[in-house]
């Protein structure tokens, strides 16, 4: 296991296992998704970051709930029920096919029956799950250190979102586009969404944006693209795209219409995590600043252990 705090991570050298583990989280995602009641901007599908990597959180089933935890330093699925069963799965090269059946198997010996839409989310010509013996691989030292990545990242998210005292997401791994986010709301509403993505319905966009974000995070890279920082807002206030951001190396790309900043970059910094918080702030401030929203209102300092926030009068 790397014990650099910031492994390398360049995307060329574990696309496969990147591919395949993407696939994978969406199928743990989906069973999420079947289960949980409907909450706001598709927030109860989303997986959150562990000591180890990601669960679901506890996910109804009757009067009993179930967890569904990868651990991707140790390599296995764990699933757990609350009446004391539990299963767990190898992580290993496999298809995405035998992933799926081999979960759903070990789901239907601890009584637990659920149905997914079988088509992956957000992907292009994308082959359904229970179909795919395509994507296989699973390299043990990249999948650590993405682990590793999202330790860091998720802490230094979490500390970024102290600063907001208005309506904000937790830190949350979207595994539909497989990046792990944070999203600050200005309080007012936005105009109807009208972007699309392969396998996603329009009205969950829809509602995924229907009021003004400025929204942050981290995504592993894909397409030939490296893994990168990102913020962007919705919709994108005039000035937005030519607000000056730290720090230097971020640069708004017109093609994804958001700021980028390269991981790679971050990593090499004296002090990665200052120089991540300084792309955060600085690009949450060219949608605050350009939309107008009601700083005074929703800003404070970033939050301090055992220290409350103090009340005006």
């Amino acid at each position: 296991m790397s014990l650099d705090p910031w492994p390398e991570l360049h995307y060329a050298a574990w696309s496969d296992t990147c591919t395949t583990l993407h696939l994978w989280t969406q199928i743990v995602g989906k069973i999420r998704l079947a289960r949980s009641p409907w909450l706001n901007h598709g927030w109860q599908v989303a997986l959150y970051v562990t000591p180890s990597g990601l669960t679901t959180s506890p996910i109804p089933d009757g009067d009993r709930t179930f967890e569904l935890r990868f651990d991707l330093l140790q390599h296995h699925l764990d699933i757990e029920v609350s009446d004391a069963q539990n299963r767990r799965i190898r992580l290993q090269p496999m298809s995405v096919a035998d992933f799926r059946s081999t979960l759903f198997a070990a789901l239907r010996s601890l009584g637990i029956e659920v149905e997914i839409d079988d088509q992956p989310s957000e992907i292009p010509d994308a082959i359904p799950f229970s179909e795919d013996r395509t994507h296989a691989s699973y390299d043990r030292q990249y999948v650590q250190r993405f682990s590793q990545v999202l330790r860091q990242c998720d802490q230094v998210l979490k500390r970024f979102r102290t600063s907001f005292l208005g309506k904000s997401s937790p830190v949350h791994f979207f595994w539909g586009s497989f990046d792990l986010a944070v999203t600050r709301f200005s309080g007012r509403t936005a105009p109807l969404f009208t972007g699309k993505a392969p396998g996603l319905r329009q009205d969950v966009m829809q509602e995924a944006y229907s009021h003004e974000v400025s929204s942050a995070g981290f995504w592993p890279g894909g397409a030939g693209a490296d893994a990168a920082f990102y913020s962007y807002a919705y919709p994108p206030p005039p000035g937005f795209k030519d607000y000056r951001v730290q720090p230097q190396g971020a640069a708004f790309s017109e093609t994804l219409g958001e700021f980028l900043l390269p991981y790679e970059q971050v990593r090499r910094a004296g002090d990665p995590a200052a120089a991540l918080l300084s792309f955060l702030q600085s690009t949450y401030e060219a949608a605050a600043v350009t939309g107008k929203w009601d700083r005074a209102a929703l800003e404070c300092a970033i939050g301090v252990p055992g220290v409350p926030r103090g009340r005006s009068v």
